[in-house]
C-alpha cells in the first residue's frame, strides 16, 4: 500500500488560487514598483552627493526591506498554493516562516523610526529632553537603524525553535483504490509564538502608535491656531498641515492591521485555506504597497520625481 501526503482539507479550487495569486501578485507588484522607485530616488541622491538626508536614509532601507519582503511573499504564496508538497516540508516551512517574520520586522521597525523621526522634526514641544533629541537624532538615526535589523534578525531566528511542527497525519483510505491519503497539519505553539512575537513587534508598534498619536495632536493643534488667526483665504501651510494630519491617520489604521494580520497569520489560528487566513494575507501585501504609495503622494519630492519619470517613460514610449 502506498501513502501519499495531500494538500490541507478544503483545497481551493483552481479559480480561487489563480484569484488569490492575482489579488496578492497585484499588490505586491505595485508595491515592488513604488517601493522600487523610492529606493533608486534616494539610492541616486546617495551617489550624486556622496550623502542622504536622513529621512531619506531611513526611506531607503525602508523601501528596500519591502521590496524584499513583497518579493518573499509572491514566492511563499505561489509556493504554498502551487507546490504544498514542498511548502510543508518541515525546514522548508520553517524557513519561509522566520524568513517572513525577519522581514516584516524590518519593515515595521523602519516604518516606526520614519514615523518617530518625523514626529521629533516636526512637533514643536519645548521640554529640555525632547529639544537635545531633536538635536542629535540625524545622528543617531544611522545606528538605530542598524540595531533594529540586527534585533530583528534575534528575534526571528527564535521562530525557528520548534514554534511549528509540521505533521503529515489523519490517514484514511482512498475507495477503489489500494492507497492512503494523508492530510497536512501544522502544530503551532502559540504560546510561544505570542510570547515572541510581543517581543519583536512590541516596542515598534508602541513606538509608531506613539508617535503618530503626538504628531497628529500636534498639528492638530497648530491647525487650529492658524485657522483662529486666518484671514478667510486659504493658508498653504494650513493645507499642508491637513494633509499631513490625513497622512498619518492612514498610515496608523495600516500600521496596526498589519500588525494584527501578521500575527493571526503566523499563529495558524484559522484553516491554511480558509477566507480569514486569505484576508490575512491580502491586509499584509496590501500594507506595504498602500503605505509606500501614500508616501510618494505625500512627499512633494516624492510626488515631483515620479511625475517627471512618468513624463519621461510616455516620451519613450512615443519614440
Amino acid at each position: 500500500m502506498t501513502e501519499t501526503c495531500n494538500p490541507p482539507e478544503n483545497g481551493l479550487s483552481p479559480f480561487h488560487t489563480i484569484l488569490i495569486l492575482t489579488v496578492i501578485g497585484t499588490e505586491c507588484i505595485i508595491g515592488i514598483i513604488a517601493n522600487g522607485f523610492i529606493m533608486a530616488i534616494h539610492a541616486a541622491e546617495w551617489i550624486q552627493n556622496k550623502a542622504v538626508s536622513t529621512s531619506g536614509r531611513i526611506l531607503f532601507f525602508l523601501s528596500v526591506s519591502r521590496m524584499v519582503l513583497q518579493s518573499f511573499m509572491m514566492l511563499e504564496i505561489t509556493f504554498s498554493s502551487v507546490s504544498p508538497h514542498f511548502y510543508n516540508v518541515d525546514v522548508v516551512y520553517n524557513i519561509f516562516k522566520v524568513s517572513l517574520v525577519f522581514l516584516n520586522y524590518c519593515s515595521l521597525w523602519f516604518a516606526a523610526w520614519l514615523s518617530f523621526f518625523y514626529f521629533v522634526k516636526i512637533t514643536d514641544f519645548s521640554y529640555p529632553l525632547f529639544l537635545k533629541l531633536k538635536w542629535r537624532i540625524s545622528g543617531l538615526m544611522p545606528w538605530l537603524l542598524w540595531i533594529s535589523v540586527f534585533t530583528s534578525l534575534g528575534y526571528s531566528a527564535l521562530f525557528s525553535n520548534d514554534i511549528y511542527i509540521v505533521h503529515c497525519n489523519t490517514s484514511f483510505s482512498i475507495p477503489s483504490s489500494n492507497s492512503t491519503k494523508r492530510k497536512y497539519f501544522t502544530e503551532t505553539d502559540v504560546v510561544s509564538l505570542l510570547l515572541l512575537y510581543n517581543l519583536g513587534i512590541f516596542v515598534p508598534l508602541i513606538m509608531f502608535i506613539l508617535a503618530a498619536i503626538l504628531m497628529i495632536i500636534s498639528l492638530k493643534r497648530h491647525t487650529l491656531h492658524m485657522k483662529s488667526n486666518a484671514s478667510g483665504s486659504r493658508d498653504p501651510n494650513m493645507e499642508a498641515h491637513l494633509g499631513a494630519i490625513k497622512a498619518t491617520s492612514y498610515f496608523l489604521v495600516l500600521y496596526i492591521f498589519n500588525a494584527v494580520a501578521l500575527f493571526l497569520h503566523m499563529s495558524n489560528i484559522f484553516d491554511a485555506n480558509s477566507s480569514w487566513n486569505t484576508l490575512c494575507k491580502i491586509i499584509m501585501a496590501a500594507y506595504p504597497a498602500g503605505h509606500s504609495v501614500l508616501l510618494i503622494v505625500d512627499n512633494p519630492g516624492l510626488r515631483r520625481a515620479w511625475t517627471q519619470f512618468q513624463h519621461q517613460l510616455r516620451f519613450y514610449l512615443k519614440e
